[in-house]
């Protein structure tokens, strides 16, 4: 049981907002974040590190999340925002979207080592947070699913790019399929490598 997040408590702290992302390293896509309220007596053992976790046990998981959680939100942000702002700007974005969306009172958000300015309460960055505390690993889960689904959609859109096989990072394959059929528009990242030489030298068109 990932509970480091106890360590928070106090007469002053009572709820804690766990936040998380998914998709940052991707070369395509959105980067998805999820803030998560745990309900505090609430105890699941199989809530991990999504990375940690299969696709089944992430798709269990997500449901049994949201039944228990106290609130819970997803922030998007898309590929061709990531490409105007920067990536590290554009989690932070789709962070705040996600916390916006809690809808009761807290007292602390704690993060998977992002710094997070201009909240209501302190936020505290936790390195590998997601393997600590049950409240980020929730939000992860939520993040990871939620990213995984929208891939998914864009795989039955465009079949060619196998996107429900690598969700758009950047294995050998998907890298192979840029260089065949050019990357969609306003939905590969045109500011990531090795996209950005690739365009670059013309050696691949956008569709």
């Amino acid at each position: 049981m990932l509970n480091f997040e106890s360590n928070f408590y106090s007469e002053t702290v009572k709820v804690i907002v766990g936040v998380d992302e998914a998709g940052r390293g991707a070369l395509c896509g959105p980067v998805v974040a999820a803030a998560c309220i745990l309900k505090k007596d609430y105890v699941n053992e199989k809530i991990n590190d999504s990375k940690k976790l299969t696709p089944k046990q992430r798709e269990e998981l997500f449901e049994e999340i949201i039944d228990n959680a106290l609130s819970y939100g997803i922030g998007i942000v898309d590929a061709l925002t990531i490409d105007k702002i920067n990536i590290f700007e554009a989690t932070k974005l789709a962070m705040h979207e996600a916390i916006k969306k809690i809808n009761v009172n807290y007292d602390l958000i704690l993060t998977d080592a992002m710094k997070l300015q201009n909240e209501s309460c302190e936020v505290v960055p936790i390195i590998k947070g997601d393997a600590k505390c049950s409240c980020i690993a929730a939000a992860s889960i939520l993040a990871k699913v939620t990213r995984d689904r929208l891939l998914l959609e864009y795989d039955k859109k465009y079949p060619l790019y196998n996107f429900k096989s690598h969700k758009g990072y950047g294995t050998k394959k998907h890298i192979e399929i840029i260089k065949e059929y050019g990357i969609i528009k306003n939905f590969h990242r045109k500011s990531y490598e090795p996209i950005k030489s690739l365009l670059k030298n013309k050696e691949i068109s956008e569709n």
